[in-house]
């Protein structure tokens, strides 16, 4: 289980994990929290009073301090599961759905004609789409994409990368979600 923390302003920073959403609580840089709680941890006594201390962390925390980064700068890393996730499983030559083991990122412009490794050139396709296209673009091959690529924002960019993510976060990361997003749909 992770916990979405965001910076104090409200922006994903990070998927962490419950025991460093304990440190950022001990070290009192928690400035806000929302969502379900997600654990209770017991720590020592205290010698003086004998309270136990206990902590317990929400699903979505937001953090003190100001990013030294822009996060709208920031391009989405690109792997198959994140592309496959953008694009349901769908392939966009065929349109059919498929299991994550049965679908290839295709390039739109192949390498073999100087295409690049981008979100805005690749697409999820099934082996024998791919294979068909081959080397072709889309036009040389005759082979129309159902649907154009594109570069997930920072919000969607959180989604696809956790696979195992709670209701309460998920609904505070679709209300960010561009509505052009094919997350929505």
């Amino acid at each position: 289980m992770k916990v979405l923390k965001l910076s104090a302003q409200g922006l994903p920073q990070s998927w962490i994990s419950l025991e460093q959403a304990v440190i950022h609580y001990a070290s009192d840089e928690v400035r806000w929290e929302m969502g379900g709680q997600v654990a209770v941890f017991h720590g020592g006594h205290n010698a003086r009073t004998g309270q136990q201390s206990i902590i317990t962390v929400s699903s979505i925390i937001g953090t003190r301090g100001v990013p030294g980064i822009n996060p709208f700068e920031l391009k989405p890393g690109l792997t198959n599961s994140k592309l496959f996730a953008r694009d349901r499983n769908l392939c966009a030559y065929c349109g059919d759905h498929f299991d994550e083991h049965d679908l290839t990122r295709e390039h739109i412009i192949p390498f073999a004609q100087k295409g690049i490794d981008t979100w805005m050139n690749v697409v999820t396709a099934c082996r024998p789409c791919n294979h068909r296209k081959s080397h072709r673009t889309p036009e040389q091959a005759h082979m129309p994409l159902l649907f154009t690529p594109y570069v997930p924002s920072l919000w969607e960019d959180f989604i696809l990368r956790n696979r195992r993510i709670l209701a309460d976060q998920m609904e505070f990361l679709m209300a960010h979600v561009p509505k052009s997003s094919r997350l929505v749909a």
